[in-house]
Order: structure tokens, then C-alpha cells, then sequence
């Protein structure tokens, strides 16, 4: 399974739909990372092949997202993304955390055992 590509339209219905609840309600049904990102984003090429062996290693547990911030800027504005790449963990059961900056594959597999509760694949 591919990284998948948010629109705002998927972003309301598979995470978060911002316009109708003003305190967080996550909407998927597994553990997800979202990248927001630009396409003349050096740091952001960097990470994009790690989100995709994420994709693939974490495939059935964790949902890998990206959100292109030039196409989807109202996204961007509303999590007040400044610099990218911004990279938003969101468990199940608690709030979003975000991380700026290119992250080594490690950092994430971290993230997703300690945040989120599920083992690094082997």
C-alpha cells in the first residue's frame, strides 16, 4: 500500500473534519501520519521515500498520508503549518503531535511503538 494523497475533501471524511467539531475527533480506524509537504521542498524528497517504506512495512495498522501544501493550503492553515516538512502524528485515542523537519526512519518506528502501540516490523 501506497502513501496516500489528502485533499481536503479526504482529509474531513478519514481524519479530521475541522468544519463540524471544534474540539479533535479522529475519524479513521487506525493510527495515521500525515506529511505536508511541497514538491520544491528539499527535505521534503528526503522523507518521501521513508513515508513510503512506512506505507508499506505498517501496511493494515498505521495509515501514511501526505498533504501537498501548495495544493491544499487551507490544510496548511489550519494546523498553522509554517515550515515543512511538518509531519503530524495522530493515535487513535489522543491528541495530534507535531514534528518539523526531515526525520530519520527511526524517529518514526519510535513514534509509532511508543505513541501509538504497535511493533516495529521485522
Amino acid at each position: 500500500m501506497a502513501t496516500e494523497h489528502l485533499t481536503k475533501a479526504t482529509f474531513l471524511e478519514k481524519v479530521f473534519d475541522y468544519e463540524n467539531n471544534t474540539e479533535w475527533k479522529f475519524q479513521g480506524d487506525k493510527p495515521c501520519i500525515i506529511d505536508f509537504y511541497a514538491d520544491w521542498c528539499g527535505p521534503c524528497k528526503m522523507v518521501a521515500p521513508v513515508m513510503e517504506e512506512l506505507s508499506e512495512e505498517y501496511a493494515g495498522e498505521v495509515d501514511i498520508y501526505k498533504i501537498d501544501t501548495e495544493a491544499e493550503q487551507e490544510l496548511a492553515a489550519v494546523f498553522g503549518i509554517r515550515s515543512i516538512p511538518s509531519i503530524l502524528f495522530v493515535p487513535m485515542d489522543d491528541k495530534p503531535q507535531m514534528a518539523m523537519g526531515a526525520l530519520p526512519k527511526n524517529t518514526f518506528q519510535e513514534v509509532i511503538r511508543d505513541k501509538f502501540g504497535v511493533a516495529v516490523p521485522n
